[in-house]
């Protein structure tokens, strides 16, 4: 057992993640791709209706495979030093990417067992999460996953710059606005649909400043959210370059 063991978790957990997928790991991620297109298919009810048993089927073998997947992970974590004995399994039940697993199963059985109509649609919604677990599957998912962890203080900082901005914009058009349009201005809550609508650029249109204080706060909002909402994209790009650079300097130094 000890051996299968540790073959298999050379399988689910390589040390380096590979170029390109183990077959294993292919198997998976087709399977959760699968399983994300039946999700859409089963809310389209003229699919569904002549198919139901079809659908059935698929929903318990998507079911089966990740519910083996995930005890067969549980047992086989045990080959690292981090998570090994029953307390170190525990200590992995809340890795994110372990909570993940069980968040992709856990709506298999309110499928299975309830008749809620809320329950069933929160639990397809909950389905989807499986997409989530691409993320260990591939390379690029992983240096994905570390160029946003290595900007983590940056992407932040200007996350907080946005939210402070998007308040004390949407303070001001309360202030201007509130009075001349006390529905969608009356409070600085509703005023931040507006803000969020600007600061983004999207501009809706269905709310608008009618005061020349407030179309002057609107214009210098949505300005400053050109520049506000491209930080971050600059941040991203910026460790993408280094992390690309680094990736071509390791496989000439490989060659």
């Amino acid at each position: 057992m000890p051996g299968i063991q540790s073959t298999l978790y050379e399988k689910f957990y390589p040390a380096v993640p590979p170029r390109s997928m183990s077959p294993l790991n292919a198997f998976l991620s087709g399977l959760i791709i699968a399983c994300s297109f039946v999700v859409v298919l089963e809310t389209e009810p003229t699919i569904v209706g002549p198919n139901q048993q079809v659908f059935v089927l698929l929903d318990c073998l998507f079911a089966c495979v990740f519910i083996i997947e995930y005890f067969v992970r549980l047992w086989v974590i045990g080959c690292d030093p981090r998570y090994s004995g029953f307390l170190g399994r525990l200590k992995y039940v809340v890795t994110p990417m372990a909570v993940i697993d069980l968040l992709s199963i856990v709506p298999f059985f309110f499928v299975a067992f309830s008749n809620n109509f809320f329950l069933l649609r929160v639990a397809r919604l909950f389905r989807m999460i499986s997409l989530a677990k691409f993320s260990r599957y591939s390379r690029a998912m992983t240096e994905f996953a570390d160029v946003i962890n290595s900007r983590k203080s940056e992407l932040l900082l200007s996350l907080g710059i946005v939210l402070a901005v998007l308040l004390l914009a949407s303070a001001v058009m309360y202030e201007v606005e509130g009075v001349a349009q006390p529905e969608a201005f009356g409070s600085i809550p509703r005023a931040l649909w507006w803000g969020v609508m600007t600061l983004t650029t999207v501009g809706y249109g269905d709310v608008t400043p009618h005061t020349i204080l407030g179309k002057f706060c609107c214009g210098a909002t949505a300005i400053a959210g050109v520049g506000l909402i491209a930080m971050p994209t600059g941040i991203v790009a910026a460790a993408f370059s280094e992390t690309f650079a680094r990736m071509r300097e390791q496989n000439f130094d490989d060659e």
